[in-house]
């Protein structure tokens, strides 16, 4: 709740505003049953026409501000709902696209994914619930009972006993309420995670003919949601029947009460009316407070979730180290790496590169290629050795210099919606003269320039109206564009054929020479030229070397590019 209120401070001026406006608005309609009993207790039995009239006109009056004012109160409170989560939204995102890989990892995307979409939604609806009820469910409750005091005490007493239990059955539910609603939102969680991996495998997922398969998987994960949802709503639901069962006895209390003290003569006619009346606000009050708890309960949940993300301290923070005197661009030296802490992915890594090198990096699935690029540019810490750019530890770099460094081309990289020219810009702001330079040396110049709109030509997600080979390309030029120091491709060059690949690596060399660049490739005929070749397995360095050399020295690697070369992939 302390996150929420440090959003809704600058919007406490409006917000008061909005809740005076609403305590009026609650006085006009706890004023009506009051002047109506007033009309039929002491106006009528006079017989002034004229009396009748002016206090019709009063409730009428009364009803039109109560009317009035409601809506201006509720529009100012969803005003400032909507914008206290903008906020929230806004710096929950922020926070996210600075969290280190780690931190992702730890949190998983699908549970992000639902902080940011179902956890502030709950949040809104909390934040506007308290405005709209957290003024008008109190005052009509305790208003309705002082005025029913000063219409008739004893009746009152009547109501008022009921008042404790209900007091203990909110207080009850509504401790058992978070708990229950952080459990709903981790299984929203798992879910989102389910209908996350099967829309972006649905092509494997119908190639293999799975669908019933992943139904089932996906009706699991939805059964076990709804199981909690039922669970959250039995308990919470408790408190509108159970409320209904006091409040109706008070009420039967009232009218027998009521009917003696009338018969009587101590209490007249009017004021059962009245007293009917209030009882209905005081009911309606009362089921306003229990929607309240029922909505802070999940908000409340919700907001702890979010708060998590928002209070984690950020991973990857600067260390200074000293800067070395060294010939080498790119250095590794003893490292090490593990991403479960138990099992090292990298282990005892060390190459150095100078300035224009290539190193090729070379393994089967598995034995930390994608790792050692990742280390690099620092998206995880090492557990021990150094990483040095120009003899600087890449641990004392500020990320917003460290990372305009690179040029990269992920395994699994993204294109997004729009053009084929700001894809490739990526917000940047590059002279065109670099695009085109880039997307020539990319070899995507002629099936772009072949397109009706050329650059212009517009993206679905992901790229998926261009082949992959398109995509590659396209990607690839994202990569030079920005003019990078170092250009890391990860397996980047998969979908390319090998006369493609061939002239890819031709310009790479010609256009790009002086960039060094770390190329992670299945094929040996993508790194044989390289100055440097590194073979990995499970983590572990099996031969470092040139092509020829390591042709004679490594097993593994005679290996591969002899049955690449019998294939025709050399």
């Amino acid at each position: 709740m302390k996150m929420v209120w440090k959003y809704l401070r600058p919007y406490v001026p409006r917000m008061s505003l909005g809740l005076a406006i609403k305590f009026v608005a609650s006085v006009m309609e706890l004023l009506l049953p009051w002047m109506l009993s007033h009309i039929i207790d002491d106006v009528v039995p006079t017989g002034s026409l004229m009396m009748i009239l002016l206090w019709g006109l009063g409730m009428v009056l009364a009803a039109f501000m109560a009317w009035a004012t409601n809506i201006l109160a509720n529009r100012m409170a969803a005003w400032v709902s909507q914008h206290t989560t903008k906020g929230i939204r806004h710096d929950l995102f922020e926070k996210v696209s600075l969290l280190s890989c780690a931190q992702v990892d730890q949190y998983t995307i699908p549970s992000l994914e639902s902080r940011l979409t179902s956890d502030t939604y709950n949040v809104h609806q909390m934040v506007g619930m308290i405005q709209r009820m957290g003024v008008r469910a109190p005052i009509m409750l305790v208003g309705g009972v002082l005025i029913t005091l000063t219409l008739d005490p004893v009746l009152t007493l009547v109501l008022v006993a009921t008042l404790p239990f209900l007091a203990v059955l909110v207080t009850h539910v509504s401790r058992k309420g978070v708990p229950i609603y952080r459990e709903v939102q981790r299984r929203t969680d798992a879910m989102v995670r389910v209908v996350r991996e099967n829309i972006s495998g649905i092509r494997v997922i119908k190639a293999l003919s799975k669908t019933d398969y992943e139904r089932e998987r996906f009706a699991g994960v939805n059964q076990a949601m709804v199981d909690q949802e039922l669970h959250a709503g039995h308990v919470m639901s408790l408190t509108n029947p159970i409320t209904n069962v006091f409040l109706n006895v008070g009420l039967t209390a009232v009218i027998l009460v009521g009917a003696f003290r009338v018969n009587a003569g101590l209490t007249q006619p009017g004021t059962i009316l009245a007293f009917l009346s209030y009882f209905t606000i005081i009911l309606n009050a009362l089921m306003g407070v229990t929607r309240i708890f029922v909505m802070v309960s999940r908000g409340a949940a919700s907001g702890s979730r979010i708060d998590e993300v928002l209070q984690i301290p950020m991973d990857l923070p600067l260390i200074p180290g000293e800067t070395e005197e060294t010939p080498y661009h790119v250095e590794f030296r003893d490292v090490t790496f593990s991403y479960n802490k138990k099992e090292n992915n990298l282990e005892d890594i060390s190459f150095a590169l100078k300035p224009g090198e290539t190193l090729g990096v070379i393994g089967a699935t598995g034995s930390g290629k994608s790792t050692l690029a990742a280390l690099l540019m620092r998206l995880y810490d090492t557990d021990s050795g150094r990483i040095a750019i120009s003899g600087r530890p890449v641990t004392s770099i500020p990320p917003e210099e460290l990372h305009t460094k690179f040029g990269v081309v992920f395994q699994n990289d993204a294109l997004f919606a729009d053009t084929i020219y700001e894809n490739i810009d990526f917000g940047r702001s590059l002279p065109r003269e670099a695009i085109e330079k880039a997307a020539k040396c990319a070899q995507a110049w002629d099936f772009i320039t072949a397109l009706p709109d050329g650059f212009e030509h517009m993206l679905s997600s992901k790229g998926t109206n261009l082949s992959g080979g398109q995509r590659q390309r396209v990607l690839l030029a994202r990569a030079l564009a920005g003019s990078p120091e170092i250009l890391i491709l990860d397996d980047s060059s998969s979908a390319l054929d090998y006369r493609t690949d061939a002239a890819l690596r031709k310009a790479l060399r010609e256009e790009y020479g002086g960039v060094t660049t770390v190329v992670i490739a299945q094929r040996v005929s993508s790194i044989m030229h390289a100055a440097h070749i590194l073979v990995l397995d499970e983590g572990r360095e099996l031969g470092y070397g040139t092509h020829e050399e390591l042709m004679r020295s490594c097993d593994v690697y005679r290996e591969i590019a002899e049955i690449q070369m019998e294939q025709g992939g050399l």
